[in-house]
This record gives structure tokens, C-alpha cells and sequence, in this order.
């Protein structure tokens, strides 16, 4: 099965190992993926507990359920990552940023939510602590014939809109 966060790798090989608990990620990259996934499977504790220690804080699994309740989580691209730069930098950052544009439906209708996310780690494990919207997040108009928002190759009609019905 494909991953739910749209990587190429098969979710037993992504993100899984990483809500399940038996691994924690390497980078904030894979810290973004798990969580989308997270949501896109209505894991709330996984979200909460991604949190810093500071956000955790004025939080609860009910008020990240309720937040999230008549959203269908669908396609995650990630716009800009740290896991281009080289495997020595990248394991000596403390803190670091994804930009991702995450597709949603609500209501019958496609939203995005367009983000740049400040992560840090607190004892040594990522964690999500913040995050600047962009301008474009909200309702947008896909085209039933375009490629889909996943990455699939698939139209958006064969795809990710069945998940509508």
C-alpha cells in the first residue's frame, strides 16, 4: 500500500514504523510525513505527542479530533526540505523547516493548506513546534481530467476525488 503521506515508498517501509512507534525519524522531513499520515488516518495521539513539550502543553487528542473532524486528509507535496543538504549537516541540526502543501476535502470540495513548519529537537527527537500559513491556503478548483494532487500519474477523477463518494 501506498503511503499516505505520497512518497514512493510503500507505507509499511515509511511512515508506519514511525506511528507504531518502532522507529522515530531521522529528520524533520519525516517528521512532517508521519504527522500528515496521522491525520490522514485520524491518529491524533501521534500528532499530539509530535507537539514540543511547550505546544503539547494547551493541547488534547479531543481538540486536534475535533479540529480535524469532516476533513478527509488525502496528498502531501512537500515544497522545500533540509534532506537535500548532505547527511553530515542534516544530522547536526537542532532546528530546521519543511514547506508542504497538504490537500484536504471537506464538505465535497478541495482545500490546501500551504505551510512552512518550524521544527526542533528536544532530546533528541524531532519535534513539530510552529508553523507560518501562506497566502494561497483554502478552497481551490482541481480539474476532474488534471493529474492527480498524490502523485499517482492517475487523473484526479480516477483517483483521490473516489474518495469523495
Amino acid at each position: 500500500m501506498r503511503c499516505f503521506c505520497c512518497s514512493p515508498l510503500p507505507y509499511n517501509q515509511c511512515c508506519e514504523p514511525f506511528l507504531t512507534g518502532a522507529a522515530i525519524p531521522d529528520y524533520a522531513e519525516q517528521l512532517m510525513r508521519s504527522r500528515f499520515s496521522a491525520y490522514a488516518q485520524g491518529n491524533y495521539r501521534y500528532v499530539l505527542q509530535t507537539y514540543t513539550e511547550e505546544k503539547q502543553a494547551g493541547l488534547s487528542v479531543e481538540n486536534l479530533a475535533e479540529s480535524a473532524q469532516g476533513s478527509t486528509w488525502f496528498a502531501l507535496a512537500i515544497n522545500a526540505s533540509s534532506p537535500s543538504l548532505p547527511e553530515f549537516s542534516r544530522d547536526t541540526l537542532e532546528r530546521d523547516t519543511v514547506e508542504f502543501t497538504a490537500y484536504y476535502f471537506e464538505n465535497k470540495q478541495v482545500f490546501q493548506l500551504h505551510e512552512t513548519s518550524n521544527f526542533i529537537k528536544e532530546n533528541g527527537v524531532w519535534r513539530y513546534h510552529d508553523g507560518a500559513l501562506h497566502n494561497d491556503c483554502g478552497k481551490i478548483k482541481v480539474g476532474r481530467n488534471l493529474p492527480c494532487l498524490c502523485g499517482s500519474k492517475k487523473k484526479f477523477k480516477q483517483c483521490c476525488s473516489t474518495k469523495l463518494r
